[in-house]
C-alpha cells in the first residue's frame, strides 16, 4: 500500500489499516499514521460532546414520558446509595485507565467505545421518553453534578439505558486478564443493583445496559483494528 501522509485527515480513518497488537508500546503505535489519525479524531469527537451533552440532557429532563410497571423493582428496598455507587464507578475508571495507559491499542478502542456509547445513549433517550420510578432518590454524582448543574434541576429522566451500568460493562471489556475482568464484572453487577435500589432506573434500563456496552465496544473494535483478511483487501 502506498505510504500515507503523516498529516491528519479523514481518509486515514478509512484507508489506513491499523495493525497494532495490544502488547505494542506507544512508540510502535505512534509510528503508524492510522493510529494517530484514529486517536486524534476520537479525542476531537469526545471534546465536541462537551458543549452538546448538557443541553441535550436538560432537553430530556424537560419532556414528559411514560411510567413503566416494574415488578422486579418493587422487590428491592429503597435507599440513598450514591456514595458506594460512585466509589465503585470511579474506582473502576481509575483502575482501568492505569491498565490501559501503557497499552495504546486497547486505550484507543476504549475511547472509541465510550464515544459510541454516548451516541447510542443519546439515541435511545431521544426515542424513549420515560418518567422515573415513583420512589426515586436523587443520585448525587460529585463530577456530573458540576457539569450539568443538577443542584438546581436534577436530571432524572435519563433512563433507558443505564449509562452507569453500561460504562461498567465497557470497562470490563476494555480490561484484560481473567482476574481483573472478574472483579470488574462483579463491580458492574453491584452498580446495576445499586442504581435500582436508588430507584434512578427501571430494571429494564439496567438489563439492557450490558448489550449496549458490548455493542459500543464491538463497533469500536471495527474502527480500531482490521482483521488480516480486510487489511490484505485494502493493500
Amino acid at each position: 500500500m502506498a505510504a500515507l501522509s503523516n498529516s491528519f485527515d479523514s481518509s486515514d480513518i478509512i484507508t489506513e489499516p491499523l495493525v497494532v497488537p495490544a502488547s505494542f508500546s506507544w512508540p510502535t503505535a505512534w509510528a503508524q499514521p492510522g493510529y494517530r489519525a484514529r486517536l486524534g479524531l476520537v479525542l476531537v469527537l469526545l471534546l465536541g460532546l462537551l458543549p452538546i451533552v448538557p443541553g441535550f440532557y436538560h432537553f430530556v429532563q424537560s419532556r414528559t414520558g411514560h411510567t413503566l410497571p416494574d415488578p422486579l423493582l418493587d422487590l428491592l428496598p429503597v435507599h440513598d446509595v450514591s456514595a458506594p455507587t460512585f466509589a465503585l464507578i470511579y474506582g473502576a475508571i481509575v483502575g482501568t485507565l492505569i491498565y490501559l495507559l501503557p497499552r495504546p491499542q486497547l486505550l484507543l478502542q476504549a475511547l472509541w467505545a465510550y464515544y459510541l456509547l454516548q451516541l447510542l445513549r443519546i439515541a435511545t433517550l431521544w426515542l424513549l421518553p420515560l418518567e422515573p420510578p415513583a420512589a426515586l432518590v436523587t443520585l448525587h454524582d460529585p463530577v456530573m453534578d458540576r457539569i450539568f448543574a443538577v443542584t438546581t434541576e436534577p436530571i432524572v429522566r435519563d433512563l433507558f439505558f443505564s449509562g452507569h451500568t453500561a460504562t461498567m460493562v465497557l470497562l470490563m471489556l476494555a480490561g484484560r486478564g481473567r482476574r481483573w475482568r472478574w472483579v470488574l464484572g462483579l463491580m458492574a453487577v453491584a452498580v446495576g443493583l445499586l442504581v435500582l435500589v436508588q430507584r434512578v432506573h427501571y430494571s429494564y434500563d439496567v438489563l439492557a445496559a450490558p448489550f449496549f456496552g458490548w455493542l459500543a465496544y464491538a463497533l469500536a473494535g471495527r474502527v480500531c483494528q482490521r482483521k488480516a483478511a480486510r487489511t490484505q483487501e485494502e493493500a
